[in-house]
Formats: structure tokens, C-alpha cells, sequence
């Protein structure tokens, strides 16, 4: 079976590796649904209102285990299984590659310095205002922009050591793996042999990685940020980097939120994007444009070695 996925064409294993997601998906969250009735003593006909409220502590840690349950049945098991089917080695079709230090610290610096970047572009999305006609779409996606932003409100509350050290696993560690080997590790893939253009893979992968978070106000900021770990992934040739990058991006916002969430949160998330901090955004793009560069050439010579 292996050999003839391998030599299938890149939409057939596309079509297969999200029948792989799906299924994982389902059966992951069916057995850890079933775990976490008696462990969070979940009412099956109030789970509505479970999901809705955010006001209940114990409510939120249950949602922070079914948040832990997709990245792992949603992307981090569907990833190895279908590498695994694609090639004999599951680490080499992922590229669990070794990577420099210089390349780590390279891209740590890039992705912090891209902070107010990713933030100026995510008030120009805000922005944004669809015609007339479409106005009921409007109203919806604002809707779910609002329940998502409660819901990461909800999340980033954290009064103990611990919930600290569960919010880095949980929106740090897990989906920076998940989410990086599945739109990086094998869609990107796919979709570059599908045009026979690895640019074109990239930007769709990215795109596609941007709109499953369905937060339809933050679209262009985080499919630029899949532009960027895309190309990083593909000039280091590791899946390592982007792992890094996601990671770096992730955590510095649960940092943020813990240590700085009574007095400096609106001022963080603004980074780069009022006047007053427009000076910000022009130093990252001072930073990050010739770090990239030097990101690129660097590997690039590291590769034909």
C-alpha cells in the first residue's frame, strides 16, 4: 500500500491525507470524550452550554482538554501516520533534520522582531468592512471572532505556576509541532508538487493554514506568518525551524498575558500598529528583512554542502 501511495498523485494523497486528519480527528476525540465524562463529570445533554460558557472555571478546563485532544487527533497523529504511508521513514518525508545554532537563534530573532509587523497587518485587517449585500457574513464572522477571542480570554487566564507551564503545552508546545508538520511537513509538500512551484505551495498551504483557525479578522496577519515559516522550513530544510518559530510566536504571547495581563496586554498586542509605535514597525522590518536574507544564504550554502 505504501509504494502505491507513494507513487500516487500528489491530489489523490492529498484527498487521502485529509481522510487520514478526519479519521484520526474523529477517533481521537471519541475516545477522549468518553475519558472525560466521568473525569469532568460532563452532562451529555448540557454540553452545549458547557461549550458556550466561559464563565466557569471548570468548564474551561474541560475545554482546555478537548483543545489538547485536536492538536493531537487533529494534526500531530495524522501527520506521522501519513508520512509513514507516503515513505518508509516517517522522519525523513517530515524532515526531522538537524539544524545550527545559528539557524535557531536567526530564526528566535526573526519571529520576535516580526511582532509588530504581524501587528500593524492585523489592524488592517480589522479593518476591513465588506459591502451591503454582505452584511449577514459580516455580522457572522464578527460573531465567531468574538467567541474566539472570549474563548483565548478565557484560555490565557492563569493565577498559578502551573496553569502557566499547562498553557505553554497546550497553545505553545502542541500545536506548534501539530500544526507545523501538517501544513508544512505535508501540505505544503503536496500542494509544491501538485503546481511543480514550491512558492505556490507556501502561499497555499499558508492560506489554508490561516483560515482553519476560522478567526476571519486576524486572516492576514496569520497567513503571513504561514508565508514566513513556510519559506523558513523550505531554505533550512528542517522541520525543525518553523516548529521553532510556531513556538516562539505561540509562547511569547502566553508570557505576555501572565506576566503583563493587568497593565501591559493592549499595549503588546498594539506593537507596531498605532503611531505611536510606528517607529517599531519600521525597526522590524530593518531587523527582519536582512535576517531573512542572511537566514536564506546561510542555509542555502549549508544545504549544497
Amino acid at each position: 500500500m505504501r509504494n502505491s501511495l507513494s507513487d500516487a498523485h500528489p491530489f489523490s494523497k492529498l484527498i487521502f491525507s485529509l481522510f487520514i486528519i478526519l479519521l484520526s480527528f474523529l477517533v481521537t476525540f471519541v475516545i477522549g470524550f468518553l475519558i472525560a465524562i466521568p473525569i469532568f463529570h460532563i452532562n451529555i445533554l448540557d454540553l452545549s452550554a458547557v461549550l458556550s460558557n466561559y464563565n466557569d472555571p471548570d468548564n474551561i478546563q474541560f475545554l482546555k482538554y478537548l483543545q489538547t485532544l485536536q492538536a493531537i487527533g487533529l494534526f500531530i497523529v495524522p501527520a506521522f501516520i501519513i508520512a509513514y504511508l507516503f515513505n518508509q521513514k516517517a522522519s525523513s518525508y517530515l524532515k526531522f533534520n538537524s539544524i545550527s545554532i545559528r539557524s535557531v537563534v536567526f530564526a528566535t530573532i526573526i519571529l520576535l522582531a516580526s511582532i509588530p509587523i504581524i501587528n500593524s497587518l492585523n489592524v488592517l485587517n480589522e479593518s476591513m468592512q465588506l459591502p451591503d449585500w454582505l452584511s449577514g457574513l459580516e455580522s457572522w464572522m464578527k460573531e465567531k471572532e468574538m467567541s474566539a477571542q472570549e474563548l483565548t480570554e478565557a484560555f490565557l487566564k492563569m493565577d498559578t505556576l502551573g496553569s502557566l507551564f499547562f498553557n505553554i503545552l497546550m497553545i505553545g508546545i502542541l500545536p506548534s509541532i501539530g500544526e507545523e508538520l501538517i501544513f508544512r511537513g505535508v501540505f505544503q509538500r503536496l500542494f509544491a508538487e501538485w503546481t511543480k512551484n514550491i512558492h505556490w505551495g507556501i502561499a497555499i498551504a499558508a492560506i489554508l493554514f490561516s483560515a482553519m483557525h476560522m478567526q476571519f479578522y486576524g486572516f492576514l496577519p496569520r497567513m503571513i506568518l504561514g508565508v514566513l515559516l513556510g519559506y523558513l522550513f523550505y531554505w533550512s530544510g528542517s522541520i525543525w525551524v518553523p516548529i521553532l518559530g510556531h513556538f516562539v510566536n505561540n509562547t511569547t504571547a502566553v508570557l505576555i498575558y501572565y506576566f503583563y495581563a493587568d497593565n501591559m496586554t493592549k499595549d503588546i498586542e498594539n506593537f507596531g500598529a498605532g503611531k505611536e509605535t510606528f517607529i517599531f514597525l519600521i525597526l522590524g522590518l530593518v531587523v527582519v528583512i536582512p535576517l531573512l536574507y542572511k537566514f536564506y544564504v546561510e542555509n542555502k550554502t549549508r544545504n549544497t554542502n
